[in-house]
């Protein structure tokens, strides 16, 4: 029984990755696909590659996963709290994918980890929650709201002589490059999240030991199924980052993907902090359309996306908390 249950949750974690693929594509992809600057196809498949290479550039973010927000339960109680959080996150996932809302991936699963835990009577670490999960989602989008609005008035000014038209052909080339490290930071970001899901799975079940490297069948698991659901696409969410919240040219796309990866990148590696790509690359794009003018965002459309930021956690710890009664009624029947 603790053999197929640790299968189970496993699976159920890859699944995850798999929806936080399709979920969240749109955010390395949306602006270059609006933009023209690559073709819908030819953007999911470098993005998928993308993906798989960032999931094997660092650990420091599975680590903060897997040890620094909740204790880790143990026996098959243990295994439950985790597939509940898991199943918490993938029905939010699939809400807010079905309306075309991009919100968070990774505070669906965050959320759920909190749910089950505390649903299961296991500790939650609140500090590790405040200072990697609370305090970077209100200060990641700050940031990329702040740094996309002075990239882009960097580039206008740059090029404030340049030909328009051939300006723009070069941005549309620049694009593939800023979109690829948008990608990598994805998978940077994103596959290390499912990873250490499934290495808390490993040390509940006794198989593994937090001290022990990351086994590389996680790595290529995660980073794999992330990848096929980045190829399937999360086109509802595209139309949503790439026309809805403005309508982007050449340059403001790679303004927005320079600023959402960079940003990836440093709290990766810097502080292993967990961000969410969703709250980066979104409120990129707003600082970016704020320089044409400040009206330009639709701001009634952002609005609705950063309610949903805010709604996600506690929306995911409800749904992650019912399913863990739920399993446990189940069984103790």
């Amino acid at each position: 029984m603790d053999t197929f249950a640790l299968i189970l949750t496993v699976l159920v974690a890859l699944g995850f990755a798999y929806t936080n693929g399709f979920h969240d594509s749109a955010n390395a992809i949306a602006t270059s696909v609006s933009t023209r600057a690559l073709t819908p196809r030819a953007a999911l498949a470098m993005a998928a590659v993308m993906n798989l290479l960032g999931a094997f550039l660092g650990s420091g973010v599975a680590k903060t996963v897997s040890e620094g927000l909740i204790q880790t339960p143990e026996g098959s109680k243990g295994m439950g709290i985790l597939f509940a959080a898991l199943l918490g996150a993938i029905t939010w996932n699939m809400i807010t994918w079905y309306f075309g809302l991009p919100s968070s991936s990774s505070h669906a699963l965050f959320g759920g980890m909190v749910g089950a835990a505390l649903a299961g009577g296991t500790t939650v670490y609140w500090s590790g929650v405040l200072d990697k999960i609370v305090a970077p989602m209100f200060l990641s989008p700050l940031i990329g709201l702040v740094a996309g609005y002075l990239v882009m008035t960097a580039i206008l000014w740059i090029f404030r002589r340049a030909n328009p038209h051939r300006a723009k052909r070069g941005f549309r080339i620049a694009q593939t490059v800023s979109a690829a490290g948008m990608a990598l930071g994805h998978g940077l970001q994103d596959a290390q999240k499912t990873m250490g899901v499934v290495v808390m799975a490993l040390v509940i079940a006794d198989v593994e030991d937090y001290g022990d490297p990351i086994p590389t069948w996680v790595k290529l698991a995660a980073a794999l199924m992330l990848s096929l659901g980045t190829y399937a696409g999360g086109w509802r969410i595209m139309r949503t980052l790439g026309r809805k919240i403005i309508e982007l040219d050449p340059p403001q796309g790679f303004a927005a993907e320079t600023t959402g990866a960079s940003i990836m990148f440093a709290t990766a590696y810097l502080f292993k902090a967990p961000i969410s790509t969703t709250h980066v690359i979104t409120s990129a794009i707003m600082g970016v359309g704020a320089t044409k003018r400040v009206n330009a965002v639709r701001w009634g459309v952002a609005k609705n996306i950063v309610i949903g930021w805010f709604i996600t956690m506690p929306a995911a710890a409800a749904v992650a908390a019912c399913v863990f009664w739920l399993i446990q009624l189940v069984f103790s029947a």
